[in-house]
């Protein structure tokens, strides 16, 4: 599953910042990249603060995700339960979630955050 910053790396073709391991299985046909949609909102409330440019356009979005053969992953009850049992070292509540998704569904989780080596979720840059 990829982190936020790593989808907007990657679709803004800012693909530099990507480590060459994140590249790597991004764009391998075998791997199957999650979305989640709350990366989506995330992306959407900064675009609308002011504190994301997001060159393709938001509106795009959807259309980026599938041309590249993202899935989307939806909030479930399940991803927010696991929120009550989450250890607090990281106290964004988007990077908290993605986290608890990762770790229900059972998914590599895609991030250069610094704070990800402190919880049990199998993470890779």
């Amino acid at each position: 599953m990829l982190d936020t910053h790593t989808l907007i790396w990657f679709l803004n073709g800012n693909e530099t910042n990507l480590s060459a391991k994140a590249r790597r299985l991004i764009t391998d046909s075998a791997n199957i990249s999650y979305v989640s949609i709350a990366s989506l909102w995330e992306m959407a409330i900064k675009i609308r603060l002011g504190s994301l440019s997001f060159e393709p356009g938001y509106n795009n979005l959807l259309a980026l995700i599938d041309q590249n053969g993202f899935e989307l992953l939806p909030v479930t009850f399940q991803h927010t339960s696991q929120l009550l049992t989450l250890p607090m070292h990281h106290r964004d509540p988007f990077d908290r979630l993605l986290i608890a998704q990762s770790i229900i569904e059972n998914l590599l989780f895609i991030t250069a955050d610094a704070h990800i080596h402190q919880y049990d979720v199998d993470w890779v840059w």
